[in-house]
């Protein structure tokens, strides 16, 4: 049978055994035929979990007859037959150590060394080679130094992969090419619209490796690319791209808008590893996506029996984080109370604080799991977890603390031990925006004609930082802020900036929420100053007169 009518048959053939069938029915094969037939093979028995049934591929007469052709031939066989017939054996898990595949490998390494190999088949070998970490440095010196005789500019998208992917098997040692990778993220920028999810996710996976951070105008390329891939990528390709975005601090709002129309239709299929990485990426961007989170919920309700303590932590942490409870959250947070009587003693310390302090954002208390954490065992726990007792960890445990002082009267078990408890923190994501703030200075100082009548970033005795600080008397006058007698009212102005949203939303982070609902708590009068109010302000006489209207309630109109 000639290549054309047998190539064709094969595609359509669908199990292994119609393959072998029609292999038997043929008296002569050429080895292109040959290991297109080892490669359908390989299509049809491979999964993502490896070989489905061994036995009824290797145990094969005909199976085996092939590998025998191929071995004791290897030295006559093409280029395109050898390497073809390669990637198969690999893809079939066949022994990398058996005399088969060191035969074939081998052979190609000596028409490498002979420089008879095609640019295609040169990348089949290296990909090969690569596959089996077993390449020998002078090996891919050899195969590097053949790639750059053809001008970079031609390189084909598969020929750029592989070099990309040597380089980052290189690790380190890849520093002296960095002139080679600088001219190579400048030519795949032009290639982009041709690369497939795989290549595209192998050459973000590699820029992040190789720390080339200065390549932007390639990785901005490359993730206005990866949206249109968002449907196709594999689980663990989606994993990989959104690992890349958040190494390269990398944002984009049509990226988002493929990931809410993918998620919440696949979320039932994907893994729940693939889902806290959505859940991850969306919780360190501040995105909110409605669509991701009411579908995240409903998943961990119906399916959280089968997750480890990290995945329940990364379905849940992001909706404490945002601020926001879907709407299935009665039946959300039985499902995670129901969870952790099950498997309290499996989660890690941090694990575990992370998932009770989201809780508390909001405002669901885990009263029957505290006593765990302000147990001394368990501080000392986290303290030998690193990175220990760092500003993050210590945050939560306050707010943990202040929770059940403030919001839990009925709460009657350990509290968090003195030594832990720290006087004037600042919270990670509440960064406090200080072009904001001298802007709402300058409108109160207009407002109130002199500077001493408020402070700002003020540390309270209850280890909250408030933004702006106003003292007034009985009868609602400011006072100086240093006055300490007469003090009847306490002002606490919370100058929100963008970094305490949300990203494209007025809802606020829940570690700024909770800030603010402890301050009024504490007897704090709470203004809060959003960005969103006060961007279209053009001068201090309008910042002016809407900071009077925000203190009107609370404020004498005689002290303004």
């Amino acid at each position: 049978m000639d290549e054309q009518p047998f190539f064709k048959q094969l595609s359509s053939l669908c199990t292994s055994q119609e393959i072998f069938d029609f292999l038997s029915s043929l008296e002569v094969m050429s080895d292109t035929m040959a290991s297109g037939a080892l490669q359908r093979i390989s299509e049809i028995e491979v999964d993502e979990r490896g070989l489905k049934n061994p036995e009824r591929v290797l145990e094969n007469e005909v199976f085996r007859a092939l590998c025998f052709q191929l071995e004791f031939e290897s030295s006559k066989l093409s280029d395109t037959g050898l390497l073809n017939a390669l990637q198969a054996l690999i893809k079939l898990r066949i022994d990398p150590q058996s005399t088969l595949v060191a035969s074939l490998l081998s052979e190609g390494e000596e028409r490498l060394r002979k420089g008879q190999l095609s640019a295609e088949n040169l990348c089949a070998l290296g990909e090969s080679l690569l596959e089996l970490e077993s390449p020998s440095e002078a090996t891919l010196e050899q195969m590097m130094n053949h790639m750059q005789e053809k001008g970079i500019e031609k390189w084909s998208p598969r020929e750029m992969v592989l070099v990309y992917k040597i380089l980052q098997r290189n690790g380190r040692e890849a520093k002296p090419y960095q002139d080679l990778l600088n001219r190579m993220n400048n030519a795949t920028v032009s290639i982009v619209p041709q690369l497939s999810p795989k290549f595209t996710n192998t050459i973000l996976n590699s820029l992040v490796a190789l720390n080339q951070t200065r390549a932007l105008p390639l990785v901005t390329a490359l993730c206005k690319r990866s949206a249109k891939h968002i449907p196709y990528f594999t689980g663990d390709e989606l994993v990989d791209t959104l690992d890349a975005f958040l190494y390269f601090g990398y944002g984009d709002r049509v990226f988002t808008e493929a990931l809410q129309t993918h998620v919440p239709k696949s979320l039932f299929t994907m893994h729940p590893q693939t889902v806290s990485k959505v859940m991850q990426y969306c919780c360190q961007k501040r995105i909110l996506s409605k669509p991701i989170f009411d579908a995240v919920a409903e998943s961990f309700i119906s399916d959280g029996d089968r997750f480890t303590t990290e995945q329940i932590a990364g379905y849940i942490v992001p909706f404490g984080t945002l601020n926001y409870l879907p709407p299935s959250a009665s039946s959300f947070f039985r499902k995670l109370e129901s969870l952790l009587r099950a498997s309290l003693s499996h989660f890690q310390p941090r694990t575990l604080l992370n998932l009770l302090h989201s809780c508390v954002l909001l405002q669901r208390y885990p009263v029957n799991f505290l006593p765990k954490i302000f147990s001394p065992y368990f501080l000392l726990q986290l303290q030998a977890q690193p990175p220990g007792l760092d500003r993050t960890v210590t945050s939560q445990l306050i707010h943990l603390f202040l929770t059940v002082t403030l919001e839990c009267p009925f709460y009657e078990g350990p509290k968090l031990p003195p030594k832990y408890q720290v006087k004037g923190f600042l919270m990670p994501h509440s960064s406090l925006d200080h072009h904001l703030l001298k802007r709402v200075k300058s409108g109160l100082l207009h407002l109130l004609k002199k500077r001493t009548y408020f402070a700002s970033e003020v540390s309270t005795p209850y280890f909250y930082v408030v933004d702006i600080e106003m003292k007034l008397d009985e009868e609602g006058f400011v006072l100086p802020a240093a006055q300490r007698e007469e003090v009847h009212r306490r002002i606490a102005l919370c100058v929100d900036g963008q970094s305490r949203f949300c990203v494209d939303s007025h809802n606020l982070l829940g570690e700024e929420a909770i800030k603010q609902r402890h301050l009024q708590l504490l007897g704090y009068e709470v203004v809060q100053i959003p960005f969103f109010e006060v961007e279209s302000l053009q001068n201090v006489t309008q910042m002016a007169e809407y900071l009077h209207n925000k203190l009107f309630p609370f404020i004498h109109r005689d002290s303004a």
